[in-house]
């Protein structure tokens, strides 16, 4: 926690020091402690500062709802953008965006609607025989369900083209001219479900073991799984209302934490904290210095650092268990 903790913070002011406009490192270094000129602060302070925050908050909602979702449906490939869950939450937002909402709150939760349908289709997936036994049968299922998805997202930008461009947006996943007000918008919602998380967290633990176990200890399985989609829905929600669906995040960060703490689900919650944003900040520095001076959407880089590891996973040996 320590080490990764540390990197975080080195990834954020490297997220403040860097960009694709013509503010040079040193003078955005300047302008963190006072004495830039105003470009340059208006550039740290303004634009890159609700950026880096964003990415903070964001990457911690992915990173926490993948290892949440991966425990609840016992799968190691379960990841909100995989399975449909940020592609239902980006087509809710996208829907209401079309019907006239432009209200940050009323997005929120419209996203965590959307979010919380596409959580409810994984979990009948993974209930099928044959589908839910298998990881990879339940990753196509979710990759049936997101493309259908998206493509009824991207139909909406042919009904309205004055909300092509900001319907765009949830399509791809950008963390790029967010602001405080934004973040305010989701504040709530991610409360609630922290405090859900620190209720879910040991008896998800002990569901890991089973359900006589986790019976045999008091818990109730089917309110934890319900707790847990819940949980979920207000993070990919948020995220997505903020960000817009960002794909791999909650399948890379959750990997690489239990490859360090091991598979038990609260160790693995502790490391996504620092390791999720550490992977979103670190995707939105390169996208924003890979193609100068433009900039390369998130949802991009995200996709291009997971694809790597959902193939590792799935030609292992052995999936783990969880």
């Amino acid at each position: 926690m320590l080490l990764t903790t540390a990197a975080l913070a080195a990834f954020c002011v490297l997220s403040l020091l860097l960009g694709a406009g013509d503010t040079a490192p040193m003078d955005a270094l300047a302008a963190l402690f006072g004495r830039g000129s105003e470009e340059a602060t208006f550039v740290v302070h303004s634009l890159r500062a609700p950026r880096t925050l964003t990415g903070l908050i964001v990457g911690i909602a992915l990173g926490c709802s993948g290892a949440l979702l991966q425990a609840v449906a016992r799968n190691p490939l379960a990841e909100p953008g995989l399975l449909g869950v940020s592609a239902g939450s980006a087509f809710a937002v996208a829907l209401a965006l079309l019907l006239g909402a432009s209200a940050a709150t009323l997005r929120v939760g419209v996203a965590q609607l959307g979010a919380l349908a596409g959580c409810l289709c994984v979990l009948a997936a993974a209930r099928l025989r044959g589908v839910g036994d298998d990881p990879v049968r339940l990753v196509l299922a979710g990759a049936a369900l997101s493309g259908l998805l998206i493509a009824l997202t991207s139909l909406l930008l042919l009904v309205d083209q004055r909300a092509a461009d900001e319907i765009r947006f949830w399509v791809i996943g950008s963390v790029a001219g967010r602001n405080l007000e934004d973040l305010w918008a989701i504040l709530p919602s991610l409360l609630l479900a922290v405090a859900l998380v620190l209720i879910i967290a040991r008896p998800l633990a002990a569901l890991a073991l089973g359900e006589r176990v986790a019976v045999g200890l008091g818990h109730k399985p089917w309110l934890v799984r319900l707790l847990t989609v819940l949980a979920v829905a207000l993070l990919v929600g948020a995220a997505t209302a903020v960000a817009g669906p960002v794909a791999f995040v909650g399948l890379v960060v959750p990997f690489a934490a239990r490859a360090l703490a091991g598979p038990d689900i609260r160790r693995t919650l502790w490391l996504c904290l620092p390791l999720g944003p550490m992977m979103v900040i670190g995707a939105d520095i390169v996208a924003r210095l890979l193609v100068q001076p433009s900039e390369m959407p998130l949802g991009v880089l995200t996709a291009l650092l997971g694809a790597p590891v959902l193939v590792m996973v799935v030609r292992a040996r052995r999936l783990p268990s969880l």
